[in-house]
């Protein structure tokens, strides 16, 4: 009897599967058009790593990512400054000569300023505000008193960015002690 009942067993079975697969096939066929067909959708816009450019002026458009409030926004691959206001609005924007190293992306603080005196490559400057220090290489912002922004020298760990005497002197005025400072790629 266990033989014959696990025959019939199987033959239910399969007639099930059978019967299960024919009206999954009548349904399929009879779908309509506008159901059971993948749509096609345009692909999601892919945010830009770079500040975007705006063509009448490329320099007021902020990076993506530096925050709100009352900050010293700094674009490593972009060599640019932002100094943005409370409001978030952009008070002034400048190109900047980097350093031989550059500081990690993060938001720093203003940690010292001094109105002048040698620089690590030893080129008197002024207006120096500086941000942060790694792996003994110190970062901050300042202005040669000559108006010079050539190149460092690349055979030094240099972290000053440079910056025009004009623009010195405004990031001066803005960055004060524990302002923050976000830098971003």
């Amino acid at each position: 009897m266990a033989r014959s009942s696990s025959g019939i067993v199987a033959g239910l079975t399969a007639a099930a599967i059978v019967a299960v697969g024919f009206l999954a096939y009548q349904a399929s066929a009879n779908v309509p058009d506008s159901l059971g067909k993948p749509q096609v959708k345009a692909s999601p816009k892919a945010i830009p790593s770079k500040p975007p450019v705006d063509k009448k002026d490329p320099a007021v458009l902020l990076p993506g990512g530096s925050g709100t409030g009352e900050r010293v926004v700094y674009s490593v691959g972009g060599h640019r400054v932002w100094l943005v206001g409370a409001d978030d609005k952009v008070r002034r924007t400048f190109e900047v000569t980097p350093g031989t190293v550059d500081p990690l992306p993060g938001t720093y603080a203003v940690t010292n300023r001094n109105p002048a005196r040698a620089g690590s490559d030893g080129v008197q400057v002024e207006h120096i505000v500086l941000f942060t220090t790694q792996q003994g290489v110190v970062f901050g912002f300042s202005a040669a008193v000559d108006g010079s922004t050539a190149a460092p020298d690349a055979s030094k760990k240099l972290g000053g960015i440079r910056e025009s005497r004009a623009d010195g002197a405004a990031m001066w005025e803005f960055a004060t002690s524990q302002r923050k400072v976000v830098v971003v790629r």
